[in-house]
């Protein structure tokens, strides 16, 4: 009798243990959702899933109680809804569900989170839904209002709004929120107010432009004539410094964002090629002062300080970090053209790739940690990173046609690259995961050698 007690009992507690850890489990994922973030620098990125509610009139008057959902909306308001689509394209780690995919289709009466009903949602696994409400004033002024709302706890995660909105600014203001949804999601932002400069062919002559990462905002730095090449960003953005092929000598050129004027410096052995800022606002360039084609380091009085890089062989392409230790550049010093570091402290310089007999165009992210490169391959020119914390070398791209000139964004998970791979050289985007190329919008010509300008300067 005691033991059908104790067997009893043992089950008893068994099932109970069984609802306890299923309870936790389920209590466990909604508490999970209900912190949801995405590690992007980490071995493997989640996906988010997140779905673009259609966006709705409100009555300023009803604003605070009920919204007038028969109110026409204004004309920005698809222009608008196309640009957020975009900016939220460029996140690898978003996944846009489209409405099509909800179970009975458009699950909302408004745009407030007890207006949305989260359990179609949650059926097709939507992480977050993003309303959008307009606001027409008596003056015709346009208020746009945004939410992101959590699909598993039901509260707005990020919530903005705008005043003044008109067809002119609708790019920034997606630009800006999507820029807050990132920051919620990572605890990174910037992407969206980052900068690209870049080489474009115009006709005969190739000049420097900048764009920015989602194709808005291109603007013609210089208009020279000739070939200009090499553009690299001052730590500060107030600066561009880029390699001008004039008729008898290389110049270095600086273009000062502020008074957009351009500035343009000789040096002897007439060769300028690549240059790149430091942070603390030096200049390191290749240059032939005594014949051989050595890494200088230029001071603010634009005089060759001292080689940084120097042998029998060609030394090129200089890349830093952002504490300026470390400096990546290519060398020709064992025959074929490698990558190589350089200790900025104690000047020992180690060889990081071995493999492939022709590796060019190195690109070292703000950490340190990861060095992105161009290698030939039998298929053509691919882009590479190596973890110089672990040694592991891994391709990023593949094609078709050609992939080169990668650069690491300010925030070290976004590459820009120039790829051949639709017939013709555009600028593309990836991140050190090898996630799927973006194009960015450069407008008609050739585009090569892209150059990252980080937010937040001037």
């Amino acid at each position: 009798m005691k033991s059908i007690v104790n067997n009893k009992l043992e089950r008893f507690v068994g099932i109970l243990l069984v609802v306890i850890f299923m309870t936790l489990g389920v209590y466990g994922a909604c508490f999970a959702q209900d912190t949801l973030t995405v590690d992007i620098f980490g071995p493997g990125q989640r996906k988010v899933n997140v779905v673009l509610l259609p966006p709705r009139t409100l009555d300023e008057g009803k604003y605070q109680g009920r919204n007038g959902v028969n109110l026409p909306l204004p004309a920005e308001a698809e222009l608008f809804d196309k640009d957020l689509h975009r900016d939220f394209e460029y996140l690898p780690f978003l996944n846009i569900v489209p409405l099509t995919a909800i179970l009975g289709g458009d699950p909302s009466s408004g745009v407030k989170p007890g207006e949305v009903d989260l359990k179609p949602l949650r059926l097709s696994k939507v992480d977050f839904a993003l309303t959008t409400g307009w606001t027409i004033m008596p003056s015709g002024e346009r208020k746009v209002s945004l939410r992101l709302i959590g699909t598993y706890n039901g509260r707005t995660v990020v919530g903005k709004r705008y005043s003044r909105v008109s067809e002119d600014v609708l790019g920034m203001i997606a630009d800006k929120f999507s820029s807050h949804v990132m920051r919620h999601l990572t605890g990174h932002s910037g992407f969206f107010e980052s900068s690209i400069a870049f080489v474009r062919k115009n006709g005969k002559d190739k000049e420097i432009f900048t764009v920015s990462p989602q194709g808005r905002n291109l603007e013609q730095v210089s208009a020279l004539g000739g070939v200009n090449l090499s553009p690299c960003w001052s730590i500060d953005g107030n600066r561009l410094a880029f390699t001008r092929l004039g008729s008898r000598q290389h110049l270095l050129c600086i273009w000062d964002k502020q008074t957009g004027k351009i500035d343009q410096k000789t040096f002897p052995g007439n060769t300028v090629i690549s240059p790149t800022y430091l942070p603390n606002g030096d200049l390191a360039v290749t240059l032939t002062l005594n014949g051989d084609s050595d890494i200088y380091l230029i001071g603010s009085n634009f005089k060759p300080r001292k080689p940084l890089a120097k042998s029998w062989a060609i030394e090129v392409s200089p890349d830093f970090d952002k504490s300026g230790e470390k400096m990546v550049f290519v060398s020709g010093r064992f025959g074929n053209p490698h990558i190589f570091m350089l200790n900025m402290k104690t000047g020992k310089v180690t060889r990081v790739t071995h493999d492939g007999k022709y590796n060019t165009s190195p690109t070292i992210s703000p950490d340190g940690r990861f060095v992105a490169f161009s290698r030939q391959t039998p298929l053509g020119h691919r882009i590479f990173v190596h973890d110089m914390k672990s040694g592991v070398e891994r391709q990023l791209t593949f094609g078709p046609g050609n992939d080169e000139d990668p650069a690491f964004g300010p925030d070290g998970y976004f590459i820009a690259f120039a790829s051949s791979r639709d017939g013709e050289y555009k600028i593309y985007l990836t991140t050190r995961h090898g996630d799927p190329a973006m194009h960015v919008p450069t407008g008609k010509g050739v585009a090569k050698t892209p150059a990252w300008r980080g937010p937040g300067s001037s």
